[in-house]
């Protein structure tokens, strides 16, 4: 029955596709992050639904007349480079049975999160590919938050094999950075039912968080949560209803849990946190031996014999986007990963800033504000997680390059007032957000 609905919904999308892109677009994004088809038993599991989705979007981009937009920012143009870096160091792979298919893989989302930034070319747009986003990954953080209450967190909630969700870090990671696009459409919402749904959505994802028993997204529901507040407009309501979940969350998981949390303090002693602490130095003392890094996959046996403090072959995965990033790619590879993070939070602050004393860009400052936390919960839990590919945060930075460029193009007679230190425009003219 899975696998006839979703058959239905995609096949049946396909048509219109064809005639409105933006709607492939957002196939895309359910297919891609709720993976409804790796839900299934039968012959939707192996289907390649995204594949079909993506030239089916690709044909109507190319013959529909929906409005297509590219945007040359700073951004973009990081993460062009950085593309490219990564094609470089393939080339000088290690590993190079390895690192080409990862590569491989790497461009296809790549291609989705351009084809994205085309297509978000409104406010509506944005709004919608937010609430995909949101619901897809949602339906695991409710999902999960019910499943833990109801096996009293005796059990790790995870995403479905085969997809970035596979394991409980990844799960958490994801449900981390969603809880604050969920405040976003809370915000939003015009209908006392949407934001009480959204409200019960929250706290079960916290549940979920919590349930995956990941102690990375522990620490980074925690930095989260503190961010979270920062950004908050009722600061003490936030304050009391945080506290309150999350104090009620962490005493009805088992001891096991509690236990397996307090390894934090102790990581020393913990075989897994010394093992990745291991790789870490295993994957800074490549970057120093190799300018371009090791290539995709480097974290081979012969890898850490070389380069590991023990020069033991106990490979392992290095578990962090940081030192992921900086093994496979070098100091180069990583410097470009961490520009294009700083610059989209900084184009996030330019557009709070723009828009703090505008009431009709609420929509704008609230989004760039619950983005930076998503960043947060990103760059905190994924210290100690390797997804430094996940399609999730370049998502996120096209949603800021896109919106920051809507904000750029309104026309002057459709705005209200004009921002502090801007000549008054002409009726044709666009305003300027700082740090475009």
């Amino acid at each position: 029955m899975r696998d006839l609905f979703v058959a239905s919904v995609v096949f049946g999308l396909l048509p219109f596709i064809l005639k409105r892109p933006f709607w492939g677009i957002l196939l895309a994004a359910w297919l891609g992050y709720m993976n409804p088809h790796l839900l299934c038993y039968g012959f939707a599991k192996t289907m390649p639904f995204v594949m079909l989705t993506v030239l089916a979007t690709l044909v109507g981009m190319l013959l529909s007349k929906e409005v297509k937009r590219m945007v040359w920012s700073r951004e973009v143009v990081v993460l062009l480079i950085f593309i490219a870096w990564m094609g470089v160091t393939t080339t000088q792979a290690l590993y190079p049975e390895l690192a080409q298919p990862q590569f491989i893989k790497v461009i296809k989302i790549q291609v989705i999160v351009f084809m994205t930034l085309l297509l978000l070319t409104s406010r509506e747009r944005v709004h919608l590919f937010i609430w995909v986003v949101v619901l897809s990954l949602g339906f695991y953080g409710v999902k999960g938050g019910i499943f833990t209450l109801l096996t009293g967190g005796a059990h790790r909630v995870q995403g479905p094999y085969g997809s970035f969700l596979g394991g409980n870090n990844e799960t958490a990671l994801a449900l981390v950075m969603t809880v604050p696009l969920m405040r976003y459409l809370q915000l939003q919402a015009q209908r006392r039912l949407v934001r009480h749904g959204l409200t019960i959505g929250m706290l079960l994802t916290v549940v979920a968080i919590v349930g995956t028993q990941s102690r990375g997204a522990l620490v980074a529901l925690a930095l989260t949560g503190a961010i979270f507040w920062v950004k908050s407009r009722h600061k003490v309501v936030t304050a009391v209803v945080m506290a309150v979940a999350l104090a009620g969350t962490i005493s009805f998981m088992p001891q096991e849990w509690v236990d397996r949390m307090g390894t934090i303090k102790t990581y020393e002693q913990d075989r897994s946190a010394q093992g990745r602490i291991t790789a870490w130095w295993t994957a800074y003392n490549l970057a120093k031996n190799r300018f371009t890094g090791g290539g995709f996959e480097t974290f081979q046996a012969r890898v850490f014999v070389l380069y590991s403090p023990e020069h033991t072959a106990d490979s392992r995965d290095v578990h962090s986007i940081y030192f992921e990033t900086l093994g496979e790619h070098g100091f180069v590879g990583l410097s470009l990963f961490l520009l294009l993070l700083g610059m989209a939070w900084a184009k996030c602050g330019s557009i709070i800033r723009f828009a703090k004393k505008r009431p009709d860009l609420v929509w704008a400052r609230d989004l760039a504000a619950m983005i930076q936390v998503s960043f947060v919960g990103y760059m905190s839990a994924g210290a100690f997680l390797g997804l430094a590919y996940f399609d999730y945060i370049y998502h996120l930075v096209i949603v800021v390059v896109a919106m920051h460029h809507i904000l750029t193009t309104q026309k002057a007679d459709n705005l209200p007032r004009v921002a502090p230190g801007l000549s008054p425009p002409g009726p044709q003219a666009s305003l300027a957000v700082p740090g475009s």
